[in-house]
């Protein structure tokens, strides 16, 4: 008896917060209120809803998950991510600290973050230097928070209309000597080693399964690396990427801003699925 061909695999690293999940604040329901879609809450915390897609979003989530190995792809720290309830199968893989956990089966691979964090340690700045320099530097006047994410990079929460505005810029410039990026996202400013990547995860997942496709969207910076990785990419008219026009071969730049961006993110990767 022959076996039957090994169809292609496809998979689908997918940056979540503004690309495919929405808070209330980044929702962008531009359109008059009776045309506004229905939004199904797919992330409750401390009892109150926080993020959001649209059900029709949320119908070809379901369907992505049975063309494709669906990876979710996060700056999130696991506990953070864990918060979700994405529609459709529930991944066998999730790709959370940007890059610092791979979770198979919800558990994070001990091997894996071993590596990681042995890489940090070789190339790149402390933690804690990073971590008392943003202290130092910054001014309880407009910051919120300063927290640190699974002991792999640090960020802080601030008020943006308070924020100095060279002030990320110069952090970024002490940073890059230091061997750490700078993503401004939303209210939250990020400091991260720059070996710790979603790309470098994604790679390791696409060998697990045997993906010979790969395909990735998401809109920050930090998502600058995965859509350079993949082999065909989006970002939506939002974000930190957009905000600088970045685009790249590969990459296709979506008109769409907000929570629709996200529908039609998904009917990209669907349509490449299939």
């Amino acid at each position: 008896m022959t076996n039957p061909t090994t169809a292609p695999r496809t998979l689908v690293a997918s940056d979540l917060d503004r690309t495919l999940i929405y808070s209330a604040a980044a929702l962008a329901l531009t359109m008059p209120d009776p045309e506004a879609p229905r939004l199904l809450s797919v992330e409750v915390h401390e009892s109150k809803p926080l993020s959001y897609m649209t059900e029709t979003a949320a119908g070809l989530l379901a369907e992505l998950g049975d063309a494709a190995d669906f990876v979710p792809t996060t700056t999130r720290t696991r506990r953070q991510y864990q918060r979700i309830r994405l529609p459709g199968p529930a991944p066998k893989y999730a790709i959370c600290a940007n890059g610092g956990h791979l979770l198979v089966d919800g558990v994070s691979d001990e091997a894996w973050h071993a590596r990681v964090t042995e890489r940090l340690a070789r190339e790149c700045a402390s933690l804690d230097e990073v971590r008392e320099h943003m202290m130092a530097t910054s001014d309880p006047a407009w910051v919120r928070k300063h927290r640190v994410a699974e002991d792999l990079f640090a960020y802080v929460v601030v008020e943006r209309e308070l924020l100095p505005e060279d002030w990320v810029k110069e952090l970024a410039v002490w940073a890059e000597n230091r061997g750490w990026t700078v993503s401004l996202q939303g209210r939250k400013i990020y400091a991260v080693p720059k070996p710790l990547t979603k790309s470098a995860a994604m790679h390791e997942v696409a060998r697990r399964t045997g993906a010979t496709l790969t395909l990735a969207a998401g809109d920050s910076l930090l998502d600058a690396d995965l859509l350079l990785a993949a082999d065909r990419g989006w970002r939506p008219g939002h974000g930190e990427l957009a905000d600088v026009g970045w685009t790249a071969p590969g990459v296709t730049s979506l008109p769409e801003r907000g929570v629709i961006a996200g529908e039609r993110i998904l009917r990209e990767f669907l349509g490449e699925s299939r």
